[in-house]
């Protein structure tokens, strides 16, 4: 199947994503901007972060039940949600109100966020296609063209407060093109039913794993990336969101390659591969000298971290039935999206300590955990 055919297949949770993709590429690029406003050290700074990871969890654990009671509108509710608290941060003036915002940001984000992949591994299951690669692709553009928007609005002289309510605007805008309430025909393959309803724990755990060493290698290059360049290289004030923005745009293409590759090699080669790539990406960040280095190392970070997530679902949507499908897929990112947040946090709390060079070596040695992870959960999932 092409990329334009899946596109058209998966266009609602794609969108969806694309407005994901929107708020963490705001988020980013003005992360600079927003730790001076409201006056936090590294330390403190990382330790807000977590307010995220307190409400995606939140989230998470409600998500499956949040979609059987929704039912076909439980994906445009949740999206719409992303344009309400993407203004969050704008309001706020200190680290608890700044806390406050992203643990509501958190919460809402996960909850469209969950409900678009379960969406997308429903439809790959019904169709026996991939189809991650390309949806989390669109997600790395949306995310990579907001932090490079953001970092010429910068630039500018604009701040969160005028460019806040513009993301948000779009995001809306993203969410209604992908509005679809269509119900999904039930699964007819005879074997979905002999994998019964409980999902396989044990993959759950494993595949946890691997999700949460690619979200905090790909989220603590996102959140920290522009702190890094500005301060630790010395570039001047906008230049930082270069960072995120490296990281989005060469993550799309290393997705929209993973569409392809991961459906003529398989998803736990392309896995390996990648973590190899991620791990060598962060020590270049870590030991960079210059900006260019900087950039240099983030795009082979993105290169890594691409297919990490979507191909992680793929395998543990093929592991399951179609009844457990939510559930494991939702335990599953509980599990990695702690690695979303305490990655941002743990680089905090490193650079208080010494500096971001440490911490981006740091997250190359979690990121080279998903080598023995992946080749036993390939042993595991078949």
């Amino acid at each position: 199947m092409s990329v334009y055919q899946a596109a058209r297949l998966t266009r609602a949770p794609m969108l969806t994503l694309a407005a994901v993709g929107l708020n963490w590429g705001g988020l980013a690029g003005l992360m600079p901007d927003i730790k001076a406003a409201v006056q936090a050290s590294d330390a403190v700074l990382g330790a807000v972060l977590l307010a995220s990871a307190v409400g995606s969890m939140i989230a998470l654990s409600v998500a499956p039940r949040f979609g059987q009671i929704a039912g076909t509108l439980a994906l445009p509710l949740s999206g719409l949600g992303i344009a309400a608290v993407i203004l969050l941060p704008a309001l706020a003036v200190s680290p608890l109100t700044l806390a406050l915002a992203l643990f509501f940001t958190g919460a809402t984000v996960a909850l469209a966020d969950m409900t678009a992949n379960v969406r997308i591994a429903q439809l790959e299951a019904r169709r026996g296609l991939h189809l991650q690669s390309v949806n989390h692709a669109v997600f790395s553009l949306s995310f990579g063209l907001t932090a490079f928007a953001v970092g010429f609005a910068r630039q500018a002289g604009y701040g969160p407060a005028q460019v806040l309510p513009v993301i948000a605007l779009v995001a809306l805008v993203a969410v209604l093109l992908g509005w679809d309430r269509r119900a999904l025909p039930p699964v007819e393959d005879p074997a979905d039913a002999a994998k019964g309803a409980t999902p396989p724990w044990g993959v759950v755990l494993i595949a946890g794993l691997i999700l949460f060493a690619g979200f905090v290698g790909e989220n603590a290059t996102e959140a920290w990336s522009a702190l890094h360049i500005e301060r630790t290289i010395g570039a001047p004030a906008g230049e930082g969101s270069f960072g995120p923005a490296t990281l989005g745009l060469v993550m799309f293409a290393g997705r929209l390659g993973g569409q392809v590759v991961a459906t003529r090699f398989g998803e736990a080669r392309l896995i390996l591969v990648s973590a190899v790539l991620g791990s060598i990406g962060a020590v270049i960040i870590a030991l960079a000298p210059t900006k260019a280095v900087v950039l240099a190392g983030v795009a082979v970070v993105a290169l890594g971290m691409a297919v990490i997530v979507p191909a992680t679902n793929s395998i543990v949507g093929r592991a399951v039935s179609d009844a457990a499908r939510p559930l494991a897929i939702s335990r599953a990112w509980m599990a990695g999206l702690l690695g979303f947040f305490i990655g941002p946090a743990m680089m905090g709390g490193l650079a208080q300590l010494s500096s971001l060079r440490l911490s981006f070596g740091a997250v190359a040695l979690i990121i080279a955990l998903i080598v023995p992870a992946i080749l036993a959960l390939n042993r595991r999932a078949g």
